[in-house]
């Protein structure tokens, strides 16, 4: 199967990202993109200070956000919008209201049934990063990364005009999902979907994973000492997109809703 229109528009606008331009360009292109979008830098340095639009994309925190250190909390990966939360049904999850999808495609072929089992009658969350967020993401908990595994696909926008209209449109795309454990050893998945111009998702722990590549094939990687910490950033989206959170039955006490903006360091759950 040949790779999808959005794919190529994705790496196109990938390659514009990441080049570097003469610096009196490149301020008026970080200037205009933060004031067109309306980025808040204030916990970032300044727009001059990026030599490219995806190093802007990519920005790190200048000093990290202060969050709950107990253990039972579980804090938002991200800055981003909740399209989506609730149970796990009948192996359905909500990619908005109205719109269901399989939490079975959506981890794909190379999770057993056994895998897939794991979370349902579970909880999930979708979290919409926008084009002015923030884009890096951290560990919601001290866990340990037991499989990652990267499945090619399309990439169409995931705003919520999108939400609306496309069915399986999380199970189209791309994505990356990882299989963590808790220390309490209670297993979730958590799912970077590729959205429009997300040129890459990045998972610091496993560089063999390339995405918006050439691969066509989905690729998977066990692990048995990959241990990160609460808050730990591990990554970034080169430009917005979502990620989605799917946990084992009685793991959490979901305390954000539907309509909600987190940040990145909020606690939006509990472990039971």
């Amino acid at each position: 199967m040949g790779r999808h229109i959005t794919s190529a528009i994705s790496q196109v606008f990938g390659k514009f990202a990441s080049r570097e331009f003469a610096k009196p360009v490149q301020n008026f292109i970080n200037s205009a993109y933060i004031k067109i979008m309306g980025l808040d830098m204030s916990e970032f340095h300044a727009p001059q200070t990026y030599h490219t639009l995806n190093a802007l994309f990519t920005r790190k925190l200048k000093e990290d956000r202060a969050y709950s250190l107990d253990s039972k909390d579980f804090i938002s990966p991200c800055d981003s919008f909740i399209t989506e939360c609730g149970a796990i049904e009948s192996r359905y999850a909500f990619q908005i209201k109205g719109m269901k999808y399989s939490s079975d495609e959506l981890l794909g072929e190379n999770f057993s049934k056994e895998e897939k089992e794991i979370v349902e009658n579970g909880a999930f969350i979708n979290f919409y990063l926008s084009p002015k967020d923030y884009h890096r993401y951290h560990m919601p908990t001290n866990l340990k990364v037991l499989k990652a595994v990267h499945i090619p696909g399309k990439f169409y926008p995931v705003n919520i005009p999108s939400l609306q209209k496309r069915v399986n449109l999380f199970v189209e795309n791309e994505r990356v999902v990882l299989l963590c454990e808790t220390t309490a050893k209670k297993r979730f998945c958590m799912v970077l979907v590729s959205a429009l111009n997300v040129g890459v998702m990045q998972v610091s722990f496993e560089p063999k994973i390339k995405t918006n590549a050439d691969a066509i094939n989905s690729s998977a990687y066990s692990y048995d000492n990959v241990y990160l910490n609460k808050g730990d950033d591990f990554g970034c989206f080169e430009m917005g997109s979502t990620i989605v959170i799917l946990a084992e039955k009685d793991m959490l006490d979901v305390h954000v809703c539907a309509g909600q903006h987190v940040k990145y360091g909020d606690t939006i759950a509990e472990l039971k």
